[in-house]
């Protein structure tokens, strides 16, 4: 199942939005302008090593059950971005979007947690624009979640995600 809409101008444009692929920019809007990479190089070290750890769990799972996106399986799916080749390859299941912009919510709540109830809104509006864009089911997105919170749940077990968690603290005042 799948939800078509009907989406607002701004909801769409927002989709469109979060089709980049980073994490300051799809935080900023929470945390701030001046939140970029350049400003905190120990928050882009913390979320670095968030990057292989889940991105290979997501391909497994991507591999595994090669499922087609909705655009794919019905025409009346129109997406909101280029249905590049690249998103034709990738499987639906589960959304990678929705995982690391889940994944970089959970870690960006622990540093900054006079804002979390914000960032985890905005790190779940991230994963929600994925079903906006008709690039994945609203089950997608949910699978994404649930495995980046086990994996940031199992990065606490290593003392370097620890140490770079701890060393990124600095960067937001108390």
């Amino acid at each position: 199942q799948f939800v078509r809409g009907p989406w607002s101008e701004e909801r769409l444009a927002q989709a469109r939005y979060d089709d980049n692929f980073a994490a300051f920019s799809a935080f900023a809007p929470v945390l701030g302008e001046s939140f970029a990479e350049a400003n905190y190089p120990l928050t882009k070290a913390a979320l670095d090593r968030v990057l292989a750890p889940l991105g290979a769990a997501i391909g497994v799972a991507k591999a595994r059950y090669d499922r087609e996106r909705p655009f794919e399986v019905d025409s009346a799916v129109t997406t909101c971005v280029e249905a590049t080749d690249r998103i034709r390859a990738s499987g639906s299941y589960p959304s990678g979007h929705a995982a690391f912009g889940w994944a970089w919510a959970l870690v960006l709540a622990e540093l900054a947690p006079d804002r979390a109830d914000a960032i985890l809104a905005r790190g779940r509006a991230y994963g929600d624009s994925r079903i906006v864009c008709g690039l994945h089911y609203p089950s997608d997105v949910e699978a994404g979640r649930t495995i980046a919170a086990a994996a940031i749940a199992r990065l606490h077990a290593e003392p370097q995600f620890r140490a770079a968690l701890e060393a990124a603290r600095a960067e937001f005042p108390r």
